[in-house]
């Protein structure tokens, strides 16, 4: 009699081990049926999902099944497919991502001849896509802390992604987390993003307009200067940097030795008179706010402007012979000979600039 029961015991336990695999058939049974329900509605399509994945939950809760990598790589891609297509609950979707990147660490180790490859790819893509589209879904809802997080968790899983680094640094701009602009986009930068200058220009801009970091500001704008040496933008503001600050002669220091390492660069020449042209506007805005009884001073600062003025229009004149539309040396040149009364070369200069536009 006690044999009969041991053996009874002994069929009933190979049953059980039996039943939990056959969740593995169940669950793959129940992928390949997918395709069939795309057509159908999104609750219908999760409740397809979560009944496979309920066969995994199923087989690797069992002994004899847990260790087997297809009931990891199945579970990943059920629950990373549930995290791409729930666009109703984002609480849910940010679950089974959880459920899908544990299940794929766990089939990674498991499948040590190859045999999930596929679905372990599969459902990678999936968790990189339910990221991506989270991300994206949540910008255009102008919900940009979500989106924030979404993509800065994607260059946390791929450090490589220019793109989304640029993404993190538009979405933290709408923020005004400035620091968090510019530490993405520099990021990028350093990955060789193709459109760097761009990224550039908005972290000068950032640092000393809104960070308020004259030193860091101008350590990223020498660095820019010196990645893209023919870009008058960045040129020109490190030299209007310097006058702004009252280093004329740096300013000045650097341009003449640009001038003199390339004599036919328009850009520098013109650049150079912006450096005696912008000390004369600065002269007239203080000459505009005297007590109109100080003749003395008004006069005595109208010479300065007006000698300052004179230096520059060598340098204007220069840039236009080597860039004949050059539309600022032109547009500058205007104004001058509008201040002193030049009748024929402002409309000499007034002509050229109307053969200019479109």
């Amino acid at each position: 009699m006690k044999k009969v029961l041991l053996g009874m015991l002994f069929v009933g336990v190979a049953s059980l081990a039996n039943a939990q695999k056959s969740e593995i058939s169940e669950a793959k049974k129940a992928w390949n049926l997918l395709s069939i329900t795309s057509g159908k509605t999104l609750a219908d399509n999760l409740k397809a999902l979560n009944d496979g994945l309920g066969h995994t939950d199923k087989a690797i809760a069992h002994e004899k099944s847990k260790d087997l990598p297809d009931a990891w790589s199945y579970r990943a891609l059920f629950a990373s497919r549930i995290a791409l297509v729930d666009s109703v609950d984002l609480n849910n979707a940010k679950a089974n991502q959880k459920i899908a990147e544990e299940a794929l660490t766990k089939a990674k180790a498991l499948d040590t001849k190859g045999a999930e490859k596929e679905n372990i790819q599969q459902a990678s893509v999936n968790v990189e896509n339910a990221l991506r589209n989270r991300a994206i879904y949540a910008f255009n809802k102008k919900n940009f802390e979500g989106a924030l997080e979404a993509f800065n968790e994607i260059t946390t899983k791929n450090p490589n992604d220019t793109t989304m680094y640029v993404n993190a640094g538009v979405t933290a701009k709408e923020l005004q987390n400035y620091p968090e602009v510019v530490r993405n986009f520099k990021k990028a930068i350093d990955l060789n993003y193709k459109d760097s200058k761009v990224l550039y220009s908005e972290i000068v801009n950032i640092t000393f307009d809104k960070i308020k970091d004259s030193v860091g500001g101008l350590a990223i704008l020498k660095e820019a200067s010196a990645k893209f040496p023919d870009d008058s933008y960045f040129i020109g503001m490190e030299t209007d940097l310097y006058i702004k600050k009252g280093d004329i002669e740096k300013s000045q220091e650097m341009l003449t030795k640009l001038i003199a390492k390339d004599p036919k660069n328009a850009i520098y020449q013109y650049l150079m008179g912006d450096t005696y042209y912008k000390q004369a506007l600065a002269i007239q805005t203080k000459r505009n706010a005297l007590d109109v009884k100080k003749t003395k001073e008004f006069n005595e600062l109208g010479a300065k402007m007006t000698k300052l003025i004179d230096q520059s229009v060598p340098y204007y004149k220069a840039a236009l012979d080597l860039d004949p539309k050059n539309v600022n040396a032109l547009e500058n040149l205007k104004i001058i000979y509008l201040f002193k009364d030049d009748k024929v070369n402002y409309e000499a200069i007034n002509k050229k600039l109307a053969e200019l536009k479109p």
